[in-house]
């Protein structure tokens, strides 16, 4: 059962690794010419500044925005290349081990708590929602699910879950959407965003 349902839809998950890696990683790219722009002019006038809320100058400039001491997109140039060449490997026809599995969902899931914990950050501390974040935290999302989730269904994460992985798989979409109305009710709730925009 394992290997069959391990191979029963590589291709789905193949391009969703390599759509949501490319899209992250071109937000990260985007964000790392903002910061790199108000290295140069701390003055700069940055496109995604829209308003007071949506901004990331403010991300960029904050603590949290720099948690290891750099950048953090530069995290994001790094990290989102992996999804996107185990994606290309799986439309090569590539097959990986077990622990590779195990290991890249860990990778992903410490990519989808470092999100939620930004999210957080920027929503109730920073008071602001920067688009390339977004599309950052827009992409992670699906991404762990899906991928935890075929790995539950094909056993990699122990036979006691092929069952829930199996059930949940096909309710990725529904569960990414429930994850994006869940960071809206909480943006709206917290920073009055519909009210703010419409000023």
């Amino acid at each position: 059962m394992t290997d069959a349902v391990a191979s029963r839809r590589p291709l789905a998950l193949a391009i969703l690794l390599i759509v949501t890696g490319a899209v992250g990683w071109y937000a990260s790219f985007a964000l790392t010419l903002d910061k790199i722009a108000v290295l140069v002019n701390p003055q700069a006038d940055l496109d995604c500044n829209f308003s007071v809320i949506v901004q990331c100058g403010v991300n960029l400039g904050s603590w949290q925005g720099a948690i290891l001491g750099f950048p953090n997109p530069l995290i994001g140039l790094g990290g989102f290349v992996a999804p996107i060449a185990v994606g290309v490997a799986l439309l090569a026809g590539a097959s990986f081990a077990r622990w590779f599995w195990i290991l890249f969902n860990v990778g992903v899931l410490g990519a989808f708590a470092f999100c939620l914990w930004l999210a957080y950050q920027s929503i109730f501390n920073l008071g602001t929602l920067c688009p390339w974040c977004m599309l950052v935290w827009s992409m992670t999302i699906p991404m762990f699910w899906t991928l935890t989730l075929a790995n539950a269904r094909a056993g990699r994460l122990g036979h006691a879950l092929e069952p829930v992985g199996e059930r949940l798989y096909s309710w990725v979409p529904v569960i990414t959407v429930v994850g994006y109305i869940i960071i809206a009710i909480v943006a709206q709730v917290r920073l009055d965003v519909l009210a703010i925009l419409s000023v």
